[in-house]
């Protein structure tokens, strides 16, 4: 029987197509949020379009608000677009984070602290690993996120965790538990998203409060995709490598060369504080895994 000979072209879509099928097949959320998440307080500060696809949250006087999956998940990618608030937003809090929701929480954090009009949004990333945190760090946005939608993503998976915005790496955390670094690894965690006052501390360390004359202020959200092991209990489920849980696989361990480039790129220009480089805060005893490589 003859062998068919397939054209180079030929093979290059099949292997796309295999990659998409691959990683469509572990999606596990709908696109509706009305589905996928359930409003954890304040429901009359959320409004949530009809068919579903996109979201928004309200913060005045009275309240904030939040939402959180119906899941919890043990590794994965989470992608989540977030138009923020315009103006003066002095003294909010935009986040959209994972955790575990135990007294030794891990945690996973995207929180966009408010500005004065004018002035650049900060965005702070932050993790949480067996309850302890205080790995803060800080970069000014190359963009203006309140004109438009911007994607902000967790990869989250046995080597490493990765903070993107617009898919390039702006963080790395790895997991380097091997070396006494605690690593997120074993607890569940959920998907949540708030908008709250956070005028003790978010703008100018607290020096900025929240002008409720600006009021109200609001944040949209939408496009979003949860492509991550749905938690059922065992956890040797979501720790295996298999072509469904392609986040675990090799070529997920570390950032790609191109991918170094852009996370350089944003530590040289856009950073602002790093608590690696804070002798002061930690009296010239940094964390262990600011020693460590990042990628």
């Amino acid at each position: 029987m003859a062998t068919m000979k397939y054209p180079r072209s030929f093979l290059v879509i099949v292997s796309v197509l295999n990659l998409v099928r691959v990683s469509f097949s572990s999606v596990v959320s709908t696109g509706n949020f009305n589905k996928d998440f359930f409003v954890m307080w304040s429901p009359d500060h959320v409004n949530t379009s009809a068919d579903g696809r996109t979201r928004s949250m309200v913060l005045d006087q009275e309240s904030g608000a939040g939402f959180s999956s119906n899941d919890m998940f043990l590794f994965g990618q989470i992608d989540m677009k977030i138009k923020l608030i315009s103006g003066h937003s002095a003294g909010t809090v935009v986040a959209f984070y994972l955790t575990s929701d135990q007294p030794n929480r891990d945690e996973i954090d995207f929180e966009f602290l408010g500005n004065v009009s004018g002035q650049p949004y900060i965005l702070q990333t932050n993790v949480y690993a067996d309850g302890f945190d205080n790995r803060e760090e800080r970069i000014y946005l190359w963009f203006d996120p309140t004109q438009d939608f911007h994607s902000y993503s967790i990869l989250w998976n046995l080597h490493q965790i990765v903070f993107f915005v617009d898919s390039i790496p702006i963080r790395t955390y790895r997991n380097h538990a091997d070396k006494g670094v605690a690593f997120p690894r074993w607890q569940p965690m959920g998907v949540k998203a708030t908008l709250w006052n956070g005028d003790s501390w978010a703008t100018r360390g607290g020096h900025d409060k929240i002008d409720w004359s600006k009021g109200p202020f609001v944040a949209s959200f939408g496009d979003y995709k949860m492509d991550a092991c749905v938690w059922k209990g065992n956890p040797r489920f979501c720790r295996a490598e298999s072509p469904t849980n392609w986040w675990n696989n090799e070529d997920f361990s570390s950032l790609t060369s191109t991918q170094r480039r852009w996370f350089k790129w944003v530590r040289r220009y856009h950073m602002i504080y790093d608590y690696c480089q804070d002798n002061a805060r930690f009296q010239d005893s940094l964390p262990k895994e600011c020693s460590l490589p990042k990628y």
